[in-house]
């Protein structure tokens, strides 16, 4: 009875504007198109993946209308309710709705949606924000965007068929850190880049040949609906040795340590650098098996020339491998931090930071203290980036207003497929060969056999 009485808030916002073109004429561009919401009023927004990464997700949009929390385990749901009552926050979700099952949630409440955070294991990334795309509901997604070069590549095209707002979540594409390597890349400090490292101190769970799957029998608990957290990954029983944390280290659910940090470390120089897809991709790495990622892997990729700037070679390196220290590095001075960086070789220099694009620096510091000179006496870079409100904020103006924000799925999709063709590689290396991309049509053109690693079969049920 109380819904039958009540105006719904998009009926109310309609019906307002109805009245209003009685007076007044109002460009369509100013109002936005379908699915944008007036920058005046408040998007009601759906948190998918409630704990770890899910928390702070929610809880940096909640300057929103929170209107709905989905986790597969009730468990995840009740711990962020909790934290967030002893944070003096529980007002803020008092009148959220609870869901385990995201489909449900679509079904029940979908009309009372604006947009959705995605914040789940990788491997149900791509599921939850094409049901989302297609309902035409803005996405926020955690990195990596998805688990398969593929899915990246559909999310991307369905991001711009059903017009939403777009962001993935690496928080350091919208850091003052990189803002700056950015103008000092686009400035000229280091001449033309022809090679880069990037290299992290991850994995951090149990990944590698030793890592097999579970053989003890466990109980799925009484909060988790372990059939949705498969979602469209291979049947197999629960295991704690999944849920809630360790799932990145296996193939079947998550990206390994390159999907985890490429979308930090890479995006340093993917941004300034221009790069879209890779050419020829290369790995090498230490054992693994059917279950697990490496330990420890070196991913070779190279760029063509693009947007006046020359070709250039990237190489990836995790678990502990590091690149070897430039020649003019000082003696004692550390390479990135103690998660990884990224050094930038250039004809005229090199400019070296720390992970999330951190710490900028021309090295020898000589040369950061002449350039700085230099700089100041110009009265800036040739190009200035303007300041980004941050990650969350560029996402919900976006949203607001229809102006895509810096990471949307044009350009984190294309880094997110760089990332995971890594991965193919890894899986392919014993073919002894660079495999050569043809990004146009998606598929290795001297290794056919490695196209079947571009996307996995999902489970019966499961679609995109």
């Amino acid at each position: 009875m109380q819904n039958e009485k009540s105006i719904s808030r998009r009926k109310f916002i309609a019906g307002t504007s109805m009245a209003a073109a009685a007076f007044t004429i109002v460009p369509r561009n100013v109002l936005g198109g379908k699915g944008f919401v007036a920058p005046s009023d408040k998007l009601n927004i759906a948190g998918i993946g409630a704990w770890g990464k899910g928390q702070s997700d929610i809880n940096a949009v909640s300057t929103e209308n929170i209107v709905a929390l989905c986790d597969v385990d009730r468990a995840m749901t009740d711990r962020f309710l909790e934290r967030a009552k002893n944070d003096g926050k529980a007002q803020k979700y008092e009148k959220v709705k609870i869901y385990q099952d995201f489909r449900k949630m679509f079904d029940e409440i979908g009309k009372e949606i604006d947009a959705v955070t995605v914040s789940t294991p990788d491997h149900n990334h791509a599921v939850i924000a094409m049901r989302a795309i297609k309902e035409g509901k803005h996405v926020y997604v955690q990195k990596p965007l998805t688990r398969t070069v593929t899915e990246a590549r559909k999310l991307m095209e369905a991001a711009n068929k059903y017009g939403v707002m777009s962001q993935m979540g690496n928080q350091g594409h919208a850091g003052k850190g990189q803002a700056v390597i950015n103008e000092m890349i686009w400035d000229g400090a280091i001449g033309d880049v022809h090679e880069v490292y990037c290299w992290t101190n991850r994995p951090i769970w149990p990944q590698g040949e030793n890592v097999k799957r579970p053989e003890k029998k466990e109980d799925i608990p009484d909060t988790l609906d372990w059939d949705i957290w498969l979602g469209p990954a291979p049947e197999r029983p629960y295991s704690s040795a999944y849920h809630p944390f360790a799932w990145r280290g296996f193939w079947d659910f998550g990206t390994g340590a390159l999907g985890d940090m490429g979308a930090h470390i890479i995006d340093c120089a993917y941004w300034p650098l221009k790069l879209k897809y890779p050419s020829i991709i290369e790995a090498t790495s230490t054992p693994y098996n059917d279950e697990s990622y490496p330990r420890a892997s070196i991913i070779r990729y190279e760029f063509p020339a693009r947007e006046g700037m020359p070709p250039v070679k990237m190489t990836w390196s995790d678990g502990g491998l590091v690149p070897p220290r430039p020649e003019m590095i000082e003696d004692g001075r550390r390479m990135g931090d103690g998660g990884g960086g990224v050094l930038f070789m250039g004809e005229k220099g090199t400019l070296m930071c720390s992970t999330y694009g951190g710490s900028p620096r021309l090295v020898p510091e000589e040369k950061m203290k002449a350039y700085s000179k230099d700089l100041k006496e110009r009265g800036g870079p040739k190009i200035k980036m303007p300041s980004s409100p941050g990650i969350y904020e560029e996402w919900i103006e976006a949203c607001k207003t229809g102006k895509k924000s810096s990471t949307n799925f044009d350009y984190s999709a294309p880094l997110t497929e760089t990332m995971l063709l890594g991965n193919v590689a890894i899986l392919t290396e014993n073919k002894n060969r660079k495999l050569h991309f043809n990004a146009e049509k998606l598929e290795f053109t001297n290794c056919p056999e490695a196209n079947e690693f571009l996307h996995r079969e999902y489970r019966s049920g499961w679609t995109l």
